[in-house]
C-alpha cells in the first residue's frame, strides 16, 4: 500500500521505454514480452495444457507446469527490481500476467501453494516474494492459498549445473500441514523455473503427503 501511495508522487518508470508510468512494464511493453506454447517442461515437446509429457512424465512428479515467459529481456529486469530493488509493485504486475495466462485451466478446488524462499534470503529482502504472488493469485483466481511447504535447507541454486541443483534440492522441503494436502490438486507459485529441481522437490513432497494431483505456474522459464 505504501508504494503504491509513493508512485502516485513518485511515478515508476517503465523499464521497456522509459515513460513515465504508475508500473515498472506499461501496457504496450508488456505485450512485447514473448509468451511460451504449450509444452513439456522438461524437453520441450508440444503437449496440451503445458503438460508434462509421457516420457518426461516417469521421472516427474508434476503433471502441468505452465510459464508464462522466458527469463530474459524486459522479463528478467522486472524481476530484478521486484526481487532485489524492493519494487514490490513488479510482483502484481508479473502475478497478473500469470493470472491471463493461466485462467483458461483454472478449477475452484485448486490450493495454491507457492515455493518458499530460503529464510536467509526473507530476511535479506524483507518478504518472500513467492508468497506474495500466490496471495495476488489467490485473490485473482478466487482460490485457496495455503504457504504449507517450508525450507529445510539453505542451499542456493544460482550457477550450480543439473546435477548439483537436484542434488542440493533432496530433502529441502517439509509439509506443515499434512492433512491439507490429502487428495488435493496443489498448484506450486514460483517466479523463475531453470532446470526444475526447486519445483520438483516441492512436487514430490508433496505426493508424499497425500497430494493427488500437482501441476506448478511460474511466471518465466530460464531456457
Amino acid at each position: 500500500m505504501l508504494e503504491k501511495i509513493i508512485a502516485v508522487f513518485a511515478p515508476h518508470i517503465c523499464l521497456g521505454c522509459g515513460v513515465e508510468e504508475n508500473k515498472l512494464l506499461c501496457d504496450g511493453c508488456r505485450h512485447t514480452l514473448p509468451s511460451l506454447p504449450s509444452r513439456c517442461y522438461r524437453c520441450y515437446a508440444i503437449t496440451r495444457d503445458y503438460a508434462v509429457c509421457q516420457k518426461c512424465l516417469r521421472k516427474s512428479s508434476l503433471r502441468h507446469v505452465q510459464a508464462v515467459t522466458t527469463y530474459d529481456g524486459l522479463a528478467k529486469e522486472l524481476l530484478h527490481h521486484a526481487k532485489y530493488e524492493r519494487a514490490q509493485s513488479g510482483l502484481y504486475e508479473l502475478s497478473a500476467q500469470m493470472y491471463e495466462a493461466y485462467k483458461p485451466y483454472a478449477q475452484p478446488q485448486t490450493i495454491l501453494v507457492p515455493l518458499p524462499t530460503a529464510t536467509s534470503r526473507v530476511r535479506q529482502r524483507g518478504y518472500d516474494h513467492a508468497v506474495l504472488i500466490a496471495k495476488d493469485l489467490s485473490q485473482l483466481l478466487a482460490v485457496q492459498m495455503s504457504p504449507v511447504l517450508r525450507r529445510t535447507t539453505q542451499a542456493h541454486q544460482v550457477g550450480s549445473s543439473r546435477a548439483a541443483r537436484f542434488k542440493h534440492m533432496e530433502g529441502a522441503f517439509r509439509v506443515t500441514q499434512p492433512a491439507r494436502m490429502q487428495g488435493a490438486h496443489i498448484l506450486l507459485i514460483d517466479d523463475v523455473t531453470t532446470t526444475g529441481a526447486t519445483l520438483e522437490a516441492a512436487a514430490k513432497v508433496c505426493k508424499q503427503h497425500g497430494a493427488a494431483r500437482v501441476d506448478a505456474l511460474v511466471y518465466a522459464q530460464a531456457l
